[in-house]
């Protein structure tokens, strides 16, 4: 077994695909690609290649968050559902997304009365501006990186934190997200990454916390963190100004 990476995670994933010797159509699991990973490389994360696979994966938009490159070496499988890939097949299988690719447009949303709306529409678009602007939160928080992996919709266990950041000190944040209210219900899917992360990607001696994020944060939210010292709550206020242009 290598104990140090002679290729970047997303070549190796190449040579796990010509290990497995598939055949057109034929699927693996993610679980596969990690115990492959962990039995050739175990010094490479489960967190890090289950966010190779979205990011080799041509149909799956996140893969623009991890810097999927647009010359078409990073376009080698095709996801079939939450779990399972196989090998892309050009010809018969949509064209990749790239970062060229339309975005698809958004439901419109109606603002009822004169007044602007004080919340983003989308989460994703609160999602990109935090990821953006961390500082905002915390001055020395940033998005986790790793070989062109960030912390963008990183992925645990099958499911994706909004974003996974790195404090100044070097310790996990685990930022979840809400675009109107938050309410309690979202502790548990919060504890579940921030004990994900500590078991398989945090180092030892690495800390993890989280972060929630909403429009308002509801009472019962903030009854069921008293006594969490690792769970802070923030509430986001959204303005526009808008100034006339003399002619």
């Amino acid at each position: 077994m290598a104990t140090l990476n002679a290729k970047p995670v997303r070549l190796l994933m190449h040579d796990m695909a010509a290990a497995f010797a598939l055949q057109p159509g034929e699927a693996f699991s993610r679980d596969r690609a990690i115990q492959w990973f962990a039995e050739h490389y175990p010094n490479i994360k489960e967190g890090t290649v289950a966010a190779h696979l979205i990011r080799l994966s041509t149909n799956v938009r996140t893969r623009l968050h991890y810097s999927a490159r647009d010359d078409g070496s990073d376009d080698l499988f095709f996801k079939i559902d939450a779990s399972h890939f196989r090998l892309y097949e050009q010809g018969r299988d949509p064209v990749p997304i790239t970062s060229g690719t339309p975005v698809p447009d958004e439901a419109e949303v109606s603002v009822a009365g004169p007044s602007l709306s004080d919340e983003f529409a989308f989460e994703h678009d609160l999602r990109d501006y935090l990821a953006r602007n961390l500082q905002a939160l915390e001055p020395g928080l940033r998005p986790y990186q790793d070989e062109g992996i960030t912390g963008v919709e990183f992925p645990v266990g099958g499911r994706f934190i909004d974003i996974l950041a790195v404090d100044s000190a070097g310790d996990y944040a685990v930022i979840e997200l809400k675009v109107s209210k938050g309410y309690d219900r979202v502790v548990g899917q919060l504890l579940r990454y921030v004990n994900w992360i500590k078991q398989h990607h945090a180092e030892p001696g690495q800390q993890v916390r989280g972060i929630i994020v909403a429009k308002s944060i509801s009472e019962d939210l903030q009854l069921a963190c008293t006594g969490l010292p690792d769970v802070s709550l923030y509430e986001y206020k959204l303005s526009v100004e808008v100034q006339r242009v003399g002619l």
